[in-house]
């Protein structure tokens, strides 16, 4: 069995990064993100709600805890906009969609290093027990 080094990894790795960057789903989040951006109604509130974080924060600072829950309610009602808006929708949706991906392929690269370590020990994959986890729960094994 060929042994492989840190470097060939972060290898394949990069590879895998570049096929990602290359499917519909991150073609779609781009796009979407673009269209955010270039978006005039986007951008005010954006601007609004980073002015109105910005007082918050000075709020916070100095103990003022009445204009800190009017400055948050005033966050609140443009961050509710911002989600009402389909373009908004749009982009979360692509980045959930990006995440799914990297969660899938997250889960594939452990689920098979946990699966090969298992099987390489002459574990038992059912019950998730390398072989030497097999070999110690037998009855009159090494304890």
């Amino acid at each position: 069995m060929k042994k492989f080094t840190k470097d060939d990894i972060l290898a394949k790795a990069t590879e895998l990064a570049h096929m990602i960057a290359e499917t519909e789903e991150v073609e779609f989040f781009k796009e979407a993100e673009a269209k955010i951006h270039e978006n005039q109604k986007v951008r005010e509130k954006i601007a609004s709600l980073k002015s109105l974080q910005k007082q918050a924060v000075n709020f916070q600072h100095y103990g003022k805890t009445e204009a800190l829950k009017m400055v948050e309610e005033k966050m609140a009602k443009i961050e509710q906009e911002l989600d009402e808006l389909p373009i908004v929708q749009q982009f979360k949706e692509s980045q959930v969609e990006v995440n799914d991906i990297l969660q899938i392929v997250t889960s594939a690269i452990s689920n098979t290093v946990t699966n090969d370590i298992i099987e390489s020990t002459g574990g038992d994959l059912l019950r998730g027990q390398t072989g030497a986890q097999v070999k110690n729960s037998m009855p009159g094994g090494c304890r």
